[in-house]
């Protein structure tokens, strides 16, 4: 089984940004909800790596508490690169308030960091989500 690290959180920001962002695009482009718009070769490589299974690292812990934290550093990192590519793809009118909610959420998450290997078990990490609604506009 996979141990679980990382920021829930900002996992969760980054999922529902780019939820957000895909609706949008749907919206003004309609596209096949198949395989159809996947290229061949494309098709070929995933079927291939499918049945070679999961990368072997990845039911390896991390053996020391810095590894693990510059792994769940990484995890942070990667999921604020995700929420502003979304928040780029959105709207101009509220891009700028996007960027800021997910850069405050980057910055707390990586404070946050060492504490949550501290207070965590070996190899697992958890986070509460808080779910925010937009403001009115």
């Amino acid at each position: 089984m996979r141990q679980q690290r990382g920021s829930w959180r900002a996992l969760a920001l980054a999922g529902m940004l780019a939820a957000a962002a895909a609706q949008a695009q749907t919206q003004t482009q309609p596209q096949a909800n198949d395989d159809s718009t996947v290229a061949p070769a494309v098709k070929a490589k995933q079927a291939s790596e499918i049945r070679r299974g999961d990368p072997a690292r990845w039911h390896q812990g991390d053996p020391t508490q810095q590894a693990r934290l510059r792994t769940l550093q990484k995890e942070i990192g990667a999921a604020y690169a995700e929420a502003k590519k979304a928040c780029g793809e959105s709207p101009a009118a509220e891009r700028s308030a996007c960027l800021k909610e997910a850069r405050s959420i980057y910055e707390q998450d990586m404070k946050n960091a060492p504490s949550q290997l501290e207070t965590a078990p070996q190899g697992s990490v958890q986070t509460t989500v808080q779910t925010t609604t937009p403001a009115s506009r």
